[in-house]
């Protein structure tokens, strides 16, 4: 799973933000593996009865650094976000557990993910009125 979100990601909302040509082809199959695995952990790993990978009943290091993988698409738009993790209820599930469970270190740790998701929310793709591509890339970094 390691890199697949970052890839999307990164080629989908990071790259056209900043003004830079993205790889469509990296971003298709990127998608492709997201869509694979969400499904592998939805149906294998989040089997168990309890709310944290493999049925345990409380956060792993495995849990922690595939819940930081998957934190990355909240970078996405809202619609884009859900169209990937929609149906994987039981992933959705599992990311809130985790969240609660390792509160407020949890939310400490993504903050500067989420002012990064607020910059892009805030700001059209190539603000080409306001300054261009080279202004929000300046803007995104200053704020960082």
């Amino acid at each position: 799973m390691l890199l697949i979100s970052d890839t999307y990601v990164t080629n989908t909302t990071i790259l056209p933000a900043l003004g830079h040509p993205s790889n469509q082809q990296a971003a298709a199959e990127a998608e492709k593996l997201l869509f694979s695995s969400l499904s592998k952990i939805e149906s294998f790993w989040l089997k168990g009865d309890g709310p944290f990978l493999l049925g345990r009943n409380q956060p792993s290091i495995a849990d922690l650094s595939l819940v930081c993988e998957l934190m990355q698409l909240e970078v996405l738009d809202e619609k884009d976000r859900d169209r990937l993790l929609g149906p994987y209820k039981k992933v959705q599930q599992w990311i809130k557990h985790t969240r609660n469970a390792t509160s407020p270190h949890f939310d400490n740790v993504h903050n500067i993910l989420m002012k990064v998701k607020e910059k892009l929310k805030n700001k059209p793709l190539m603000e080409a009125n306001h300054g261009g591509a080279r202004d929000i890339e300046k803007r995104l970094r200053s704020r960082i």
